[in-house]
């Protein structure tokens, strides 16, 4: 019955001791207190502070997103429930049963998997940094392996038969825009008409962590786009708006559901915002763009994530090998 209060007692001395003094405190708390008899009285040991929105708090001043915010508020609150143990005495062995039953009882992929081993590790990290505990429990779970999978992209003749295709000028600036910019389905939403530079060919836009990058498009797409501004008798001051009245900002939903209807139409496979941006990024590489300055286009905080991109696309590799080795 011991061990709850020695627990509690090397806790709260964390923020004055370290790992060392603290693990000889617990040996010498063991010996002395195994040779009593112990019982916890009700509320000896105090209610455990909300560490679940304590640490959203955080991430929230640290710049995460609102949507990154509730993927990770709903991925603990799940587990927390779930497992039905105070955060402070949860360990290894707890985590990985649970992510053993989880991938059992969804039938997850790897991928998934390691998001929420991801998500449980920047969670009790921060437990860690802040003293509440001693040790992170997700430390001995390594990152889970998990297989690449080649993603489509548009072929020059989809693309072109998407903008055929399109009878609003609205959804013909929508394809445009995200094909020849890069920009992320978000960004393009929350754009504004003033936002836009016609003279430059450019605009900012707002990305991942509210950090603003400029972004550039092409002269098709600002003819497009121009034409499509200046047939609209809205005062919305949103770039893109619905198509009937009352106008107002179109949603993310809103242009996968436009989008997804043209590839159903077209029967184009998979046609999604995304792809568009993938697009650009294969096409940037095959035509020899420095992967720095891709990255810095498409607005990736490591460069890991744009060197995905270029294992998209591999036919160039046999033209380089012919060029420079053959």
């Amino acid at each position: 019955m011991s061990s709850p209060i020695i627990k509690e007692v090397v806790e709260r001395m964390l923020p004055y001791l370290n790992n060392v003094q603290c693990g000889q405190l617990e040996d010498v708390l063991q010996n002395v207190l195994s040779k009593y008899d112990l019982f916890i009285r009700r509320g000896f040991i105090e209610e455990e502070p909300d560490f679940l929105n304590m640490f959203l708090s955080a991430k929230k001043l640290e710049g995460c997103s609102e949507k990154s915010l509730r993927y990770y508020g709903s991925t603990l609150q799940k587990f927390l429930m779930e497992i039905g143990m105070a955060v402070r005495e949860i360990d290894t062995d707890s985590i990985r049963r649970y992510l053993t039953a989880y991938q059992k009882r969804n039938d997850s992929g790897k991928t998934t998997i390691d998001n929420i081993r991801r998500i449980l590790s920047s969670f009790f990290s921060w437990l860690e940094d802040e003293n509440y505990i001693l040790k992170s429990p997700v430390r001995r779970i390594h990152k889970i392996k998990t297989g690449f999978t080649v993603k489509e992209t548009f072929s020059d003749e989809e693309l072109e038969i998407m903008r055929d295709s399109c009878v609003e000028n609205r959804d013909l600036a929508i394809i445009d825009l995200l094909a020849s910019s890069g920009m992320r389905i978000g960004e393009m939403v929350s754009l504004n008409r003033q936002d836009i530079d016609f003279y430059n060919r450019e605009c900012i836009v707002c990305g991942k962590g509210e950090k603003e990058r400029t972004v550039y498009f092409d002269a098709r797409t600002k003819i497009h786009l121009q034409k499509y501004l200046d047939q609209r008798s809205d005062n919305d001051p949103a770039l893109f708006v619905s198509l009937r009245a009352p106008y107002h900002r179109i949603s993310i939903g809103g242009i996968e559901t436009r989008l997804r209807s043209y590839g159903l139409r077209l029967n184009i496979n998979k046609v999604h915002p995304h792809k568009f941006r993938r697009t650009l990024a294969t096409h940037a590489i095959d035509k020899g763009m420095p992967i720095e300055q891709l990255q810095q286009l498409l607005g990736h905080k490591r460069i890991d994530t744009t060197l995905h991109y270029a294992m998209v696309k591999q036919s160039n590799v046999k033209s380089a090998h012919k060029k420079y080795i053959s």
